[in-house]
């Protein structure tokens, strides 16, 4: 008597976990990309200068807009109440650094206000940002 030959069963590649292992991964760098990079304030045209330097991060960026807002860490403030601002951010710092990002169309009047404002505060060393010139 024959016996039937055994089947053979096909060995096959199931690419459903791989995919969602992949795109774990994926969604796991994309959202820890996000944090690498930095926000340094709101977009301003800034003035270029040849001696330009880079400096350790800032603690604070006040940005000037071209329409004579102030902005400090992203949120508008009145000048009026510029120190007072940044007096309560940096009581837990002992040397805070302000960067100044100044729209290069802004009043120098303003900003030279801004830069007084800021020197006035004990303890606080000041920045103004510029792109490097070419």
């Amino acid at each position: 008597m024959r016996l039937p030959d055994e089947f053979e069963a096909q060995g096959e590649i199931n690419i459903i976990p791989m995919i969602d292992v992949i795109f774990s991964i994926l969604a796991f760098f994309i959202i820890s990309s996000l944090y690498l990079s930095r926000s340094d304030g709101l977009s301003v045209n800034l003035p270029s200068a040849q001696t330009t330097e880079n400096k350790p991060n800032p603690q604070f960026i006040l940005t000037v807009k071209q329409t004579g807002e102030l902005f400090l860490d992203g949120q508008a403030i009145p000048l009026k109440d510029l120190q007072t601002n940044i007096v309560a951010k940096a009581k837990n710092n002992a040397n805070s650094l302000v960067v100044i990002k100044a729209d290069e169309q802004v009043n120098h009047g303003l900003v030279v206000q801004v830069m007084d404002g800021v020197r006035q505060i004990e303890g606080v060393s000041l920045a103004i940002a510029a792109t490097p010139k070419n």
